[in-house]
């Protein structure tokens, strides 16, 4: 069975602990195991942390990737905030010997060395570029037909993209092929490549700001005529689910599109119950999107 290290990273087992249930349950379908990392610490974040204090932020970081190293696992990650950290801290300190000569002189006195010698790699690309398409599709039990998928990248998932190595940032297509090998039709929608609104410290610094850009976001989707909008990153996740139920307060209009993350989409398209993926416990109601496929 081939293992990763999985670093929940904060939102993710403190506020969508269905997104760690279903990469991990959806992974072990597919005879992938994700390992608990212990004593981990926030990432830190990318857009807020690094912009403000990039060493320390790169001490953190490597700490964290030491942790992995000493498993003898590669990191996986459910949140692009921590992939964009985990993954360019790596980057960095793999290219420049004296910055990770630097970095360890820290590390040495909490009795921790970083190494450089695994990579990160976000759980999509595990589905995408490790089991592959062909074996997901043959894999599905309940094809998701006749839904219509809103697809979110995220900003950290594509850029910068000589390190994310996907491809085209401008015309990414990873998100939408494994929802359509699904079933579902990835739909397309104005601004498809926008934040989400919560990036950069947008959604603590200037909510305002962030409600903005979410309810353009969503109200495109809904014009495209999306039965949910599906992410690879619990922050994106958080503000779309989160970011709706605020919009909705504050306009006193019902902003209520699904939220699902790429694996509890792929694990209802594998039959598992909604309830276990953590879907019925969104601020947005899954309702709809779940009647649509007789659950």
């Amino acid at each position: 069975m081939k293992a990763y290290a999985y670093f929940l990273g904060c939102i993710t087992p403190n506020r969508y602990p269905g997104i760690e249930y279903s990469t991990i349950e959806v992974f072990r379908l597919f005879g992938v195991e994700l390992k608990p990392m212990h004593g981990t610490s926030c990432c830190p974040a990318p857009g807020v942390f690094g912009s403000f204090d990039l060493w320390n932020w790169l001490v953190l970081a490597a700490r964290n990737l030491s942790i992995a190293e000493d498993m003898g696992l590669d990191v996986t990650v459910t949140c692009n905030g921590c992939y964009a950290t985990l993954q360019e801290a790596n980057h960095m300190l793999q290219h420049d010997v004296g910055l990770k000569e630097k970095v360890n002189s820290l590390l040495g006195k909490v009795n921790r060395v970083y190494r450089g010698t695994i990579k990160v790699i976000h759980v999509t690309e595990i589905l995408y570029d490790v089991v592959g398409l062909e074996t997901i599709k043959d894999r599905v039990v309940k094809p998701l037909k006749d839904v219509r998928v809103a697809v979110h990248y995220g900003c950290h998932f594509l850029k910068p993209s000589d390190i994310r190595g996907h491809g085209s940032p401008e015309n990414p297509t990873m998100l939408d092929e494994l929802v359509e090998v699904l079933g579902a039709e990835s739909v397309e929608y104005k601004d498809k490549l926008m934040c989400c609104g919560a990036g950069g410290g947008v959604r603590a610094g200037r909510p305002e700001t962030a409600l903005e850009i979410t309810r353009e976001k969503v109200e495109a989707m809904l014009d495209a005529g999306a039965d949910c909008v599906v992410t690879p990153c619990a922050f994106c996740h958080l503000q779309f689910d989160r970011g709706q139920a605020e919009l909705t307060a504050k306009t006193k209009h019902e902003y209520d599109l699904p939220v699902v993350f790429i694996t509890q989409l792929l694990g209802l398209a594998l039959g598992l119950p909604p309830e276990r993926l953590g879907l019925l416990k969104n601020e947005t109601r899954s309702d709809r999107l779940l009647g649509k496929l007789n659950f």
